[in-house]
């Protein structure tokens, strides 16, 4: 028999066990179900090469998953293409209620052949662990919010009111050490939940001290000194915006990153009528957040700070030109949004989206080739 032939094979991948389904690549071609193998990588690394005797031309691909890319950059250390699926990209029949391992495998294969999957881009390793460590951030600044509000709530139960506006400095925290209890079981309560959020603390300043201590050696360090020149971008802002959204020349046009980022409005729109929402909320949601956040320093007037000077004098003109356009433009809109009578969150969101595209900009002028 001649195996010459061009397939496309779907894998649906787990942690013990893969299923793989191969699909001729002409139109209408059978679609034949392998059976599952083991998912470690030597016993992908067999599967691969006994598929790849048969063949000439093969295609993989799998959903993104909690299993990594350790299959993609096997497969594609092999020398085949290999891609990595959204999940949330792929068609799927309305009426379908069955799902089981061997038809997802058949299904990513039929797919993959008519074209109908689109691949998310991928990581080098060492761009994933710094994204590993910036999520790892995220993570311990929620377990804060969390313990904060367990605190918050513990005093509140108690009638215990702080008596000025700003929490969590080191007045609350002095106030908090001089609160007493009758019964001796609150206050050793109390004094757990206060060293729960200082314990959160201390572990955020030292990932944060990680992070600048691996910056330098990463790759796209020249992207996240460049996207601190524009406001309201500060470090944390600008490496979780690098490393999230990674190769920045993906996108032909800002648009498309606004969208990937769900910064664009909805719309439901048939015939004569048009009907547009808020915003999509696709995509990266810890970017889209750290955007929003950021553009709150838009409502002040235009101005460079001494801190905002000294990342300034680092940059090239070109990226200092672009920063001092996006301000002059956000503040002048922010203050335009604000005056129709917009709410905050409105305001906030579109600064959002138009900042997005001045950091598509910079990343673009300095990103390496």
């Amino acid at each position: 028999m001649e195996h010459s032939t061009e397939v496309f094979v779907g894998m649906d991948v787990a942690k013990t066990r893969n299923a793989i389904a191969v699909a001729d690549g002409e139109r209408g071609g059978e679609v034949r179900f392998l059976g599952e193998v083991d998912a470690s990588l030597e016993a992908m690394r067999r599967v691969v090469q006994r598929i790849a005797a048969k063949h000439e031309r093969i295609h993989f691909c799998y959903e993104a998953g909690p299993t990594g890319y350790g299959l993609h950059r096997l497969i594609t250390s092999m020398g085949y293409p290999c891609d990595v699926v959204a999940p949330s990209l792929i068609p799927r029949r309305p009426g379908d209620r069955v799902k089981t391992n061997r038809r997802d495998a058949v299904g990513l294969a039929k797919l993959l052949r008519a074209g109908e999957l689109t691949p998310v881009w991928v990581p080098d390793e060492g761009h994933e662990a710094m994204r590993d460590l910036v999520r790892a951030r995220a993570a311990a600044v929620e377990t804060q919010r969390v313990h904060r509000q367990q605190v918050s709530a513990f005093m509140l139960k108690h009638g215990r009111i702080f008596p000025r506006k700003t929490a969590w400095g080191a007045r609350h925290l002095r106030w908090l050490q001089e609160q007493h209890f009758d019964h001796p079981a609150h206050q050793i309560a109390l004094q757990e939940l206060v060293d729960a959020v200082r314990t959160d603390r201390e572990r955020i300043v030292r990932i944060e001290a990680a992070i600048e201590e691996f910056l330098p050696s990463w790759s796209l360090a020249p992207v996240v000194r460049a996207l601190q020149a524009l406001r309201g971008v500060e470090l944390v802002v600008a490496v979780t915006f690098v490393t999230e959204v990674g190769d920045v020349r993906r996108f032909d046009s800002p648009r498309q990153l606004m969208g990937y980022l769900g910064l664009v409005p909805s719309e439901r729109s048939t015939g004569d009528a048009i009907r547009r929402g808020g915003i999509t909320k696709a995509g990266n949601g810890r970017v889209r957040h750290m955007l929003v956040e950021s553009a709150w320093t838009y409502r002040h007037p235009p101005r460079v700070g001494k801190n905002k000077l000294y990342r300034l004098e680092q940059t090239t003109p070109k990226v200092r030109e672009i920063a001092w356009k996006a301000q002059s433009r956000l503040t002048a809109r922010y203050r335009a949004l604000d005056a129709k009578g917009k709410k905050t969150t409105v305001v906030c969101a579109a600064i959002a989206r138009e900042l997005a595209g001045f950091m598509w900009a910079i990343a673009r002028e300095v990103q390496p080739a």
